[in-house]
């Protein structure tokens, strides 16, 4: 990857509604080229797709919930068991295993504090192996950015 990839992942970044045209302008590429460095980045798994960001509010999800999980084991079957389960439910919008006093943290959306804990009674307190579980919710975003590609 030289330059004038990471100047094209930018732009994208940006808007990936973008035309290759737009994108070879903003680069100094024609079409062509664009298009066959954009390819290349997709086959090597540097591009994994592109997507739309949704605001959380807009839709209604006015709350996000930070969640620290600690489990009773660590084996593989109840790492795998654990991330199944999360995977199922929709309102888990990211789940990190992280080093430190916690195993996992996840990032959940939910309309307010009643659906949180609706979430909980119905999903999170049903999966089997959590030992504990400590919530905070976000009062303000601060920082949402992209990758920094220089």
């Amino acid at each position: 990857m030289d330059t004038v990839d990471r100047k094209i992942l930018k732009v994208l970044q940006g808007n990936a509604r973008a035309s290759l045209q737009e994108v070879g302008q903003a680069v100094g590429l024609s079409p062509s080229p664009c298009w066959g460095r954009i390819r290349k980045m997709e086959e090597a798994g540097v591009i994994e797709g592109y997507t739309v960001r949704l605001n959380p509010q807009a839709l209604g999800l006015h709350d996000t919930v930070l969640v620290q999980v600690t489990l009773d084991s660590h084996s593989d079957n109840t790492l795998e068991k654990f991330g199944e389960t999360l995977a199922s439910i929709p309102e888990v919008m990211e789940a990190y295993l992280v080093s430190g006093d916690y195993d996992y943290l996840l990032r959940i959306a939910v309309r307010d504090t009643r659906d949180y804990e609706r979430l909980l009674r119905e999903r999170l307190y049903k999966i089997k192996g959590i030992r504990h579980s400590k919530s905070s919710f976000v009062l303000r975003t601060l920082k949402r950015s992209d990758l920094p590609l220089g």
